[in-house]
């Protein structure tokens, strides 16, 4: 199977057929996706100018959200190596029991859904590595009230989410699925009474 870096080689290959060019791009995806594949298709599609189910995009668009993806990634990447410089430390100065950010990160591990949007449709506007690197600045500081991606302060609790954790928080302005350990305890309670005022 392809790694992440041979399939980007294939996009913005110009001796590569078009199709398999904008297929090794959606392939990217399966190693990527912040928002989760769907959305993170959408994202990259609306961001570069082609449609979704556009079959035969210019090429310079697909070169243009993968450029936007790799950056990203790079984003992501680098606070993978830091968390992991982190929790080694932490390890060896005996601190073995992770707390609530090493939790949420487990689940988004290579970055798939690190700001899951569960509905594809709805999703941020702006650069994904700017999204990551919001969402990665408020994880490095203490709790707060509001969506660290585009600071919205409307959050709903939803059930049976398409990923992991099944229920969360939801930003009704951007879509993400805010991630636990950003919010305040007050701030999730507000999202749980949200959702009950909007099933009511």
């Amino acid at each position: 199977m392809a790694g992440f870096r041979s399939l980007a080689r294939q996009v913005r290959d110009p001796g590569c057929d078009l199709a398999l060019r904008r297929y090794s791009l959606r392939k990217c995806l399966e190693k990527f996706a912040p928002y989760g594949h769907r959305a993170t298709w959408n994202h990259l599609c609306s961001r570069a100018g082609f449609g979704p189910e556009d079959r035969s995009p210019d090429p310079a668009r697909l070169v243009a959200a993968l450029d936007e993806l790799e950056e990203a990634r790079s984003v992501w990447l680098a606070y993978e190596t830091e968390f992991t410089e982190r929790r080694r430390r932490e390890k060896h100065d005996g601190l073995r029991r992770p707390g609530s950010v090493d939790d949420w990160h487990r689940l988004t591990w290579g970055g798939f859904g690190v700001a899951w949007c569960d509905d594809p449709r709805v999703h941020p506007h702006g650069p994904l590595a700017e999204v990551l690197r919001r969402l990665i600045a408020a994880l490095e500081r203490e709790p707060g009230s509001a969506c660290p991606v585009c600071a919205g302060d409307r959050l709903v609790w939803k059930h049976d989410l398409a990923h992991e954790p099944s229920s969360g928080p939801v930003c009704t302005g951007c879509g993400i699925v805010v991630p636990r350990p950003v919010l305040t305890p007050e701030a999730l309670a507000e999202a749980r009474r949200a959702r009950l005022l909007v099933s009511a």
